[in-house]
């Protein structure tokens, strides 16, 4: 099969969160939608791998936070290229809360749902939530995967529903660049500035590698 043609699909970019007891978490996700509109309910798929998919099922409630094109590009890298498990997603990032749970405020608007049920695949869980809160925060065009991949030129974290890896000889490479080796930034020049940060997942300049 060319899973190729899955990126014909229409896909957004969003935060997912959750909170609970003693607990707060996010991350990453580009397959989520409306499911009806009365009530109002949305699904979101989530990896087995992701500790925000352990929170969602131990919390009962999730946050969608829908990114636009303007939104800071390091939300991505905190929330899709960090584990929670281990660092503060939260750090650095403006949220507010709603309904107990964290929501982007560098955001198009949220969605906060309660969990009424779930299916599971092989790799991801598909959680059902029931609308519970939710609001516009500002104005700006919602964030397309093919904007987030051809204009920002990220890639998606290995864990999400769309990732597909890479082929080497099918990648349209400049001649001289650098690719960040967390997210999978692409810098374009002859050597990467020694203050530069990756615009994505905010990594220093000691982790692009030139492209080969």
């Amino acid at each position: 099969m060319n899973k190729n043609v899955l990126r014909s699909m229409s896909y957004g970019v969003y935060v997912v969160t959750t909170a609970g007891e003693g607990n707060q978490n996010g991350c990453t996700a580009n397959s989520a939608m409306q499911i009806t509109s009365d009530p109002a309910t949305v699904a979101v798929s989530i990896n087995h791998n992701n500790y925000t998919n352990e929170l969602i099922s131990k919390n009962g409630v999730f946050a969608v936070s829908i990114l636009g094109e303007n939104s800071d590009p390091s939300i991505i890298g905190n929330f899709g290229f960090k584990s929670g498990k281990d660092s503060d997603k939260f750090e650095g990032i403006s949220c507010e809360t709603v309904a107990g749970v964290p929501v982007i405020s560098d955001s198009v608007g949220y969605v906060v749902c309660k969990v009424i049920g779930k299916m599971e695949t092989s790799s991801h869980t598909v959680f059902l939530g029931e609308i519970v809160e939710g609001d516009v925060l500002k104005k700006d065009t919602p964030m397309t995967y093919a904007y987030y991949h051809n204009v920002i030129k990220g890639k998606s974290p290995k864990n999400a529903p769309t990732y597909i890896e890479e082929n080497a000889s099918e990648e349209k490479k400049p001649s001289s660049a650098f690719k960040c080796d967390i997210c999978g930034y692409i810098y374009e020049g002859e050597e990467v500035p020694a203050d530069y940060r990756c615009p994505v997942c905010g990594m220093d300049a000691s982790h692009f590698v030139k492209v080969q």
